[in-house]
């Protein structure tokens, strides 16, 4: 007997319904799930933890070279475009379009403050197993709604890769293409200039017979070569111009790539790009060449520069903004800007911040979300939640609804049912 029959004949499952949404398994209380409207989604990572006090939810100012050091917000705070809802003043630029956004202030998870644990938690929503591995909401996604366009891959990250972001038990047909280098496009994908399209099918009609060999011992050994030949059938269909051309950002006007700024900047013009193209979800890494000399986990003298990284997030994020609703995508096209823990208030011996996973920030623009500006309220000094707390699997149901994927739908490890999210329910407000 299996699981769904044993449940409903223990009177715990009716005929139809999803384990996902049991009572058993967390209920939702029989409410609609809201569907959006968003075709695709830009995920902005901010590796190393950035400060919500210091950004996206400012609170009274501080001073970390006083003695002793006072806690609070290390900048002044300016008025956003909607009246009570208040930025850093580094994010001016992005201040003027807080309509089209929601800064979910309220995020919190118990996960230990550990950068590749909190790191794997926001990309999949889960907290590590010794048994599965998860897939990330990019494969998620990817598995979910598939390419726009078969002439590019449904998951792109430019980054570099890791478990955290890769396709779990979902296997490689939901994984990433991933690039480092916005000009080159992702290694490997072009051809040398020897090798023309007949050539390269040659190439392949040569490879059929030594694929033929992989032995299917076992259901499991025929699994894995079915996804090895689905994967590389993918990788060869894309090695071409007719892919490779969405990587020219000198087709671009010279007034729009310097309205991006600079490296990340052109990482998320990019993106634009690649999802015009029909890439379903697309990961974007910032501060890949460290400039202020730490990144965003800002120990120590890291805090010193962070305002470089706050100013270069601000000019690609209101770009990006405003590109996409000139060319009108921006209501089929949400942006999220992920990190995987905030900062305290207070300041380290040598002027830092620490890690604080219980209260931090996490942001969505455009999608065609009911947008608010802000979502969620916290104390005076960002370390405690006052309203609304969102945990990591509601986020993410909040962006696989926005994205028209019930976050309560089952997926399959092998016989094992797995509901998308790990329980989270979406944020209803932003739903019209």
């Amino acid at each position: 007997m299996n699981r769904r029959n044993f449940l409903q004949q223990a009177g715990l499952l009716t005929a139809g319904s999803s384990l996902g949404a049991s009572s058993l398994l967390g209920s939702t209380g029989g409410a609609v799930v809201p569907k959006g409207k968003a075709e695709h989604c830009i995920f902005i990572w901010l590796g190393g933890g950035m400060a919500q006090i210091d950004t996206f939810d400012p609170k009274r100012r501080g001073n970390p070279k006083a003695a002793p050091k006072i806690e609070g917000s290390d900048y002044a705070s300016i008025e956003t475009a909607i009246p009570g809802v208040q930025f850093c003043e580094h994010l001016h630029r992005s201040a003027k379009l807080v309509e089209r956004m929601t800064v979910v202030r309220s995020v919190n998870h118990h996960v230990i403050d550990e950068h590749a644990f909190a790191t794997n938690l926001v990309h999949t929503g889960r907290l590590i197993s010794g048994s599965v591995t998860y897939p990330s909401i990019g494969s998620i996604i990817a598995h979910e709604r598939g390419a726009a366009s078969s002439d590019v891959p449904a998951y792109m990250l430019i980054g570099y890769p890791n478990v955290s972001r890769g396709p779990g038990f979902l296997g490689a047909k939901s994984g990433y293409v991933y690039l480092t280098d916005t000009e080159s496009g992702p290694a490997g994908f072009s051809r040398p200039d020897d090798v023309n399209a007949e050539r390269a099918a040659r190439r392949q009609e040569l490879l059929e017979p030594l694929m033929s060999r992989i032995p299917n011992d076992s259901e499991a050994a025929k699994y894995r070569a079915v996804q090895y030949r689905a994967a590389q059938q993918e990788a060869l269909r894309l090695a071409g111009p007719d892919f490779m051309r969405h990587f020219r950002l000198k087709d671009e006007s010279a007034e729009l790539r310097n309205a991006y700024g600079g490296e990340f900047g052109q990482r998320c013009l990019l993106a634009r790009r690649l999802v015009q193209a029909g890439v379903r979800f697309i990961e974007v890494s910032h501060n890949l060449n460290f400039i202020n000399g730490t990144g965003w986990d800002t120990h120590n003298e890291g805090q010193l520069n962070q305002h470089v990284l706050i100013k270069e997030l601000d000019i690609a994020l209101s770009a990006l903004i405003t590109d996409l609703e000139n060319q009108g995508m921006l209501d089929k096209t949400l942006i999220v800007i992920g990190t995987e823990f905030g900062r305290p208030a207070s300041f380290d011996g040598r002027g830092g911040r620490g890690h604080q996973g219980t209260c931090f920030s996490l942001t969505l623009a455009g999608g065609g979300l009911n947008h608010q500006g802000a979502y969620g309220v916290t104390d005076e000094l960002s370390k405690k939640i006052l309203e609304n707390p969102v945990s990591i699997p509601d986020f993410h149901a909040t962006i696989h609804a926005a994205m028209g994927i019930n976050p309560h739908k089952e997926l399959f490890d092998g016989a094992r049912p797995v509901p998308i999210t790990d329980g989270g329910t979406p944020i209803a407000k932003l739903f019209s």
